[in-house]
């Protein structure tokens, strides 16, 4: 570690590293300097001058070099004598140095804060009481603390501006509150590297504006917002909502993705909304490991699901054909006796949606019946990331010059920004970044090594990777030529100190994403990274609580649709087999007219809950308290932020009541009671109940540490409308290798290549962040941003079968027919129609696809 430079803040001394600018070094000695263009995550720039202070460095002899001292002092020595400079100094850019003493208290500077407040001001619209703002403006604090009490300028020299301009349809802005800090611009330049707004005109005609089309098209634009200190810019669904100080803030996180991002729910009670109490908006929540103090838009916007009119509010029983309204009494009467006629053909299937709770119980049951368990998913190697993933302390802030970074079939900011804005920061700081996918992606950006494979290669083409550091095995990547870049990129992942794999499921489906996991892990362990912070596989999951459900012990099954028609016996909690896949939807069918009987626990009354003998409405989970793993392995606990909807369970709840019917002791009521006998019972969760008061796990869970940068409610000015972390920053769990497990290679098989139909394609899935699924589309204020089914394919493609860039046709996959926008791009590979998944074509796995060549209609994309 560097020697630490030691200086003195109105009167406070305080040592820091060499470079630390004074505003962050006073932060840490809990002296606020009063800033509005800088910020801790951002390159200073010095443009609104608030943060002016008095300088005085140590005078230094121009013939010796040797610091000049004062006059003796009775200790009997003497001190270096300070010479001030002839102009305050911008603490924001002016970095630290040796004996430097900053004065911030004194009248000159006191005097100079006070005109650049008061000409702020200038241009700045008096309107405080109907601001958005209002009550966490860093703007109205300083002035209450450094301005004026009556300004010497004119009100109606003031810019009188059209007001909530929208930059789209999530942003509004209000030009004549902006006081062209540019913290918005150069957050969107420096940090997102999406500069779709910028500054147009110049002096008083300066103004922001958006580049892009659609307006501000950005997946981050929310953090605009918090870090504005003005009421300039304002989110859509918060605009003259309500006031802050209405609001009471609870600590969450984003179930979106398995990321995990820490997030605050502000809430009230409003008349508006019948007396209840309802979310008024998503902010973030500090945590530096996680998530920093950013959210993606889908994590801000897409919450409207939990509030939606259209879920279940009470159980439902088919009675002659029929679902009809039911006590909760006869529909668990019903479940439980079904359950226990069915015993070892009992199928539970279960997604990532629900918590580490939920799928304990959920498993107890199963188990205690004799059942199966099944996790919904199309990924596999959750077992791999935990006995090799992410090791505690691995954090993304800390990976630079000495870090390699490995994405594979990802594209990683459709599904997991988060992740993609930490990775490209960490490139940005010198990591080693390389990227494998068949087609190019915004993550190339960054990339010091590019692998092109095709389609149906990913798992040859790590191996490949592993082979050109070792002859031992050559006939593994026999598909994979061992390229002068791959061979580079291998090179350079085997030589860093530290080495993270971030694989995801692009073009994959379960068999392949098993194999592509089982080489990543191959490639960590022969390289050995593994076991120390910063090293370790990491799995990009379709869900955020994915990692979490494959420790609780479920299991994806590569014939989904056999085992659901051997069942006699099914319980679904939170998935939609029928409306994702018509195959599902037959294997359903099928089996209901055998004589098996169906359970589903939902939020709405989902096509497979249509199809149900008895139906269960849940709890949103932020009615609830719980615990979700994320891809990191990091277990964090949300709270509740609104009340439960009547006649509504948690899902842990369902299962522990069916249970007791059972014979089986399992936990109902609390679910911190539920973690406890969790980690009795799940080795790789026993450290959560070690060194904790009553052996609460979630105590652990709620403990915080200091958090640089300082972030808070108290100024609002540094760090922007931040929620400091005071309710847990979560648990990182040790891997297996950590724990002393020994971890072997194996050699997987990459599944048969697809072959496509005399004059078609093979459809690949990938992942897109604005879907279709029930979670994103109650949102109204992403309608704009999901789009209509599409699919996209190579131009040469589209041309053999008459197709035209924009026109709709349809798509048969395996017999399902759909109707699609056909999207043209030359950047990927021949032979191959990308298809999203979750915008309604069901395709979860690589499949032969036909694109009918009749044009059925013609209609701009």
């Amino acid at each position: 570690m560097s020697k630490l430079v030691t200086l003195t803040i109105d009167g406070k001394t305080v040592q820091v590293p060499p470079g630390t600018l004074i505003v962050d070094a006073a932060r840490q000695v809990g002296i606020d300097i009063p800033v509005f263009c800088y910020h801790p995550k951002m390159e200073p720039v010095g443009m609104c001058r608030m943060c002016l202070v008095d300088v005085g460095r140590p005078l230094v002899d121009r013939a010796t070099g040797e610091v000049v001292k004062g006059p003796d002092v009775p200790i009997g020595h003497g001190l270096p004598k300070i010479q001030f400079g002839p102009k305050l100094e911008t603490a924001c850019t002016t970095p630290v140095s040796e004996g430097m003493l900053v004065v911030g208290l004194s009248d000159k500077v006191q005097a100079a804060r006070k005109e650049i407040v008061e000409f702020t001001l200038t241009s700045h619209p008096l309107d405080c009481p109907v601001c958005d703002k209002g009550g966490e403006c860093p703007l109205q604090n300083l002035t209450m603390a450094f301005g004026p009490g009556q300004s010497r300028f004119l009100y109606d020299e003031k810019m009188h501006l059209e007001k909530h301009v929208p930059l789209g349809e999530l942003i509004f802005l209000d030009r004549e509150r902006c006081i062209q800090c540019g913290r918005c611009v150069r957050f969107q330049d420096e940090v997102v590297d999406d500069p779709v707004i910028g500054f147009y005109h110049r002096g008083r005609s300066l103004e922001i504006v958006t580049y892009s089309e659609p307006g501000f098209d950005s997946y981050f634009s929310g953090n605009t917002t918090d870090i504005c200190p003005v009421g300039a810019l304002t989110t859509a669904d918060f605009r003259f909502g309500a006031r802050p100080w209405e609001l009471r803030a609870t600590a969450s996180l984003c179930a979106h993705c398995p990321v995990g991002c820490n997030i605050v729910y502000d809430v009230r009670r409003e008349a508006r909304s019948g007396g209840q109490i309802v979310i008024k908006r998503v902010m973030p929540r500090q945590n530096e490991a996680v998530n920093e103090i950013w959210l993606c838009d889908k994590g801000r916007f897409a919450y409207h699901y939990t509030e939606s009119s259209a879920r279940l509010t009470q159980p439902l029983v088919r009675k002659n054909g029929e679902l009809t309204p039911a006590t909760w009494e006869e529909a668990l009467d019903l479940a439980a006796r079904k359950f226990r006629e069915a015993g070892v053909d009992l199928l539970t299937l279960a997604s990532g949606r629900l918590s580490n709770e939920d799928l304990f119980n959920l498993r107890e049951l199963a188990v205690g019946v004799g059942g199966k368990t099944v996790l919904y998913s199309h990924m596999a190697g959750g077992d791999l990331v935990g006995q090799i993933g992410l090791a505690k302390g691995t954090n993304f802030s800390d990976m630079g010059p000495n870090t390699a970074i490995l994405v594979v079939a990802s594209d990683l900011e459709e599904e997991a920004p988060i992740w993609w804005l930490r990775l490209k920061q960490a490139a940005r700081r010198g990591a080693t970044l390389i990227v494998a996918n068949p087609r190019p992606t915004k993550t190339d950006r960054y990339a010091k090594h590019i692998l092109r494979y095709t389609y149906g290669q990913e798992a040859a083409t790590i191996l490949a990777l592993v082979n050109a550091l070792s002859a031992k095995r050559p006939d593994l990547p026999a598909k994979v030529a061992l390229s002068a870049e791959l061979k580079a990129a291998a090179e350079a992942f085997a030589q860093a100190e530290n080495a993270v794999v971030i694989y995801g499921s692009e073009g994959l489906g379960l068999e392949g994403s098993q194999a592509l996991a089982q080489a990543c892990a191959n490639l960590l362990i022969s390289t050995n990274h593994t076991g120390r912070p910063n090293n370790g596989l990491l799995a990009v999951w379709p869900r955020s609580n994915d990692q979490g459900a494959w420790d609780m012990g479920f299991r994806p099954t590569a014939d989904l649709g056999a085992a659901i028609k051997d069942a006699k016996a099914l319980c679904l909690a939170a998935c939609d087999p029928a409306g994702d896949d018509p195959a599902l939807a037959d294997s359903l069918y099928q089996s209901l007219q055998s004589g098996a009987f169906l359970v589903v626990q939902e939020l709405f009354l989902t096509p497979t809950a249509r199809l149900a003998d008895v139906v269960l409405p849940v709890q949103a989970y932020t009615e609830r308290q719980g615990s979700f793993t994320s891809g990191e392995r990091r277990v964090q606990r949300y709270y509740p932020a609104v009340l439960r909807r009547p006649q509504s369970k948690a899902d842990f709840e369902i299962s522990a009541l069916i249970g007791s019917r059972l014979g089986l002791d399992l936990e109902a009521a609390i679910p911190a009671r539920v973690m406890m006998r969790l980690v009795a019972k799940i080795p790789a969760y026993a450290e959560l109940g070690s060194d904790v008061p009553i052996g609460n796990p979630y105590r652990k869970l709620a403990e915080v540490v200091e958090q640089w940068p300082v972030v808070g409610r108290g100024d609002l000015y540094y760090g922007g409308t931040t929620y400091e972390n005071t309710q847990g920053l979560g648990v990182q769990l040790a891997s297996a290798v950590e724990r002393g497990e020994t971890i072997s290679l194996t050699w997987p098989q990459s599944p048969a290549a697809i072959q496509a139909p005399a004059g078609g394609l093979v459809a690949v899935p990938v992942t897109i962040l604005y879907d279709r699924g029930q979670t994103v589309l109650p949102s109204q204020l992403l309608s704009q941003r999901i789009p209509r089914p599409y699919a996209m394919l190579h131009p040469q493609d589209a041309l053999k079968l008459g197709l035209q860039d924009g026109l709709r046709a349809q798509i048969v996959v395996n017999g399902s027919v759909t109707f699609v926008d056909v999207h043209q791009d030359e950047t990927l590979p021949q032979g191959f129609v990308l298809v999203p998944r979750s915008l309604g074509i069901p395709v979860s796995r690589p499949v032969p696809v036909e694109i009918l060549n009749e044009v059925l209609w013609i209609q701009p994309a």
